[in-house]
């Protein structure tokens, strides 16, 4: 279960869960951990797209509805 449905610190910036299960999962997969690449390069490669895609579905509709 995605950790922003769990017990998670207090983060008062938007899409807190997101950005921490989106965090998780890069810094925990196998792509960091056994090959020993960045984050940024584990991302390139497509690694934990579903939570990037919602991370920015996020952030984006927080800018769209504080211009309107």
């Amino acid at each position: 279960m995605p950790k922003y449905y769990e017990d998670k610190e207090d983060d008062g910036r938007a899409c807190a869960g997101l950005r921490e299960d989106f965090k998780a999962c890069l810094l925990q997969h196998d792509c960091v951990v056994k090959e020993g690449k960045k984050p940024s390069e584990c991302l390139k490669e497509g690694h934990c797209k579903g939570l990037q895609v919602a991370f920015f579905e996020c952030k984006r509709s927080m800018v769209s509805t504080s211009a309107v």
